[in-house]
């Protein structure tokens, strides 16, 4: 079956109507975008970079997509209730794939200069800005995820700090999956950071439970020199729903840049994370958190280019697979010639719970400078028969100690969150996911239920 073929369809016959409904910057690249997708198509298993998972059979399902962006009639403002409460963010929804302009908003609580809003929105307005970062990074003639992104793409966030401007108040981004059909969304996520600019951005992923979907996303981040960027994303949707995510950074000369993935729920989750360090001494922490059960999927690929001398990057990734869950790990770190003074680590480790999970981890370091420190290592294991049987020669029951030891192993991802209140929340979290608590979006789903 050509599971291309139905989209190709579906562009030459919908391309008007998608450019009407976006902003002409959007679409300056959308048909070379579409002519990449025709020659590469869907990854596969046979894909460089998607050797663990077979992307392109998630796309086989006759979803919706909203491309005459008709409206969703609800405002989540009104009626979602999220499970990191109390934070003091700037709180802002995208539902399905439109960033959400309702009534009943809070204000904005941004520093002067600071843009967020909607992509299409700030793309109308200030084109010439926009114009300039958009699609520069994430390259269509190199996967067809992205391609494909970018030729679909209507709308999305945009994120603009300007030179030395910092944003104390953490922005909170809410991607909400509500529909009555099987559903596809394409998302982008446009962040610049001009010169000593800092900015904290915290993405939350949910979905309405009985509502399968796809979301596809792409995110470009442009960290000036001496900028500072915490990303964090927070997954928490259901079995029902597939993530297929494409990250793409440049970091500029001693910039800063926390990337910390954690996968909660979910059903198959596919995270590609590329670092270029291209200015001297810039410094990239990649940090992942997943949890999985059932049959879940979760598949965490990065490559961490280091490109200019003096750069430091650090990545620990932890699963902790139960049932028969999978999950795969392919990280790569390049340290070109003349990339002298590079400090590199890589980390995954991983916890099997039954022997029925699985879990596949490929750590690589490809170095051309000899002036470095690198290093990288992966683990695969289960519970520590000794450190079970010592906690229950003290009284703890066998599945409580067992979910002590799963907790405590995740901690170290968790901890390194700099915004107290959502490490504290997460904590809490974690331990009710371990615990079989946790169910999504529960307190909103009765009023965002399609």
């Amino acid at each position: 079956m050509d599971i291309e073929q139905q989209y190709r369809d579906l562009f030459t016959r919908a391309g008007r109507m998608i450019c009407r409904h976006s902003a002409d910057v959007l679409n300056a690249p959308r048909a070379a975008a579409f002519a990449d997708f025709g020659r590469q198509g869907f990854p596969t298993r046979r894909t460089e970079g998607y050797g663990y998972t077979d992307v392109r059979k998630f796309f086989e399902p006759d979803y919706g997509l909203n491309l005459n962006r008709l409206d969703v009639p609800v405002n989540p403002y009104e009626a979602f209730r999220c499970d990191v409460p109390h934070m003091s963010t700037s709180l802002y929804f995208v539902v399905n794939d439109t960033f959400c302009k309702e009534r009943g908003s809070p204000e904005a609580r941004l520093p002067e200069g600071v843009i967020f809003g909607s992509l299409r929105d700030v793309a109308e307005q200030h084109p010439e800005l926009v114009g300039k970062y958009y699609g520069r990074l994430a390259d269509t003639s190199r996967d067809g995820v992205t391609a494909f992104n970018t030729a679909f793409v209507q709308d999305g966030v945009f994120l603009y700090v300007p030179k030395g401007v910092v944003v104390d108040r953490p922005i909170q981004v809410v991607n909400v999956l509500r529909a009555d059909v099987e559903l596809m969304v394409n998302r982008r996520v446009l962040v610049v950071l001009e010169e000593g600019a800092q900015a904290r951005l915290l993405a939350c992923d949910h979905a309405m439970e009985g509502v399968n979907g796809l979301a596809t996303q792409v995110i470009e981040v442009f960290a000036g020199a001496g900028a500072a960027f915490d990303l964090y994303e927070l997954e928490e949707t259901h079995t029902g729903s597939v993530r297929i995510s494409n990250l793409y950074v440049r970091q500029e000369a001693s910039s800063r840049v926390l990337h910390n993935t954690m996968t909660l729920t979910g059903g198959v989750t596919r995270n590609m994370t590329r670092v270029t360090l291209a200015g001297e001494h810039a410094q990239a922490s990649l940090c992942g958190m997943v949890i999985a059960d059932k049959s879940q999927h979760v598949d965490n690929c990065t490559f961490v280019d280091h490109a200019a001398p003096g750069c430091n990057s650090n990545e620990l990734y932890k699963y902790v697979l139960d049932d028969e869950s999978t999950g795969a790990f392919a990280g790569t770190a390049l340290v070109r010639a003349g990339a002298q003074h590079t400090v590199a680590r890589q980390t995954n480790r991983n916890l099997c719970a039954t022997r029925r999970a699985r879990m596949y981890t490929q750590p690589q370091l490809e170095i051309y400078a000899d002036d470095v420190k690198c290093s990288h290592g992966a683990t695969v294991g289960q519970l520590d028969d000794n450190a079970l049987f010592y906690m229950r020669s003290r009284g703890i029951a066998e599945q409580e100690a067992r979910l002590l030891l799963m907790f405590a192993f995740v901690g170290e991802v968790v901890d390194t969150i700099s915004l107290e209140p959502l490490k504290d929340r997460l904590h809490r979290l974690v331990e009710k996911r371990f615990r079989g608590e946790l169910a999504g979006c529960r307190e909103c789903r009765g009023s965002l239920k399609p």
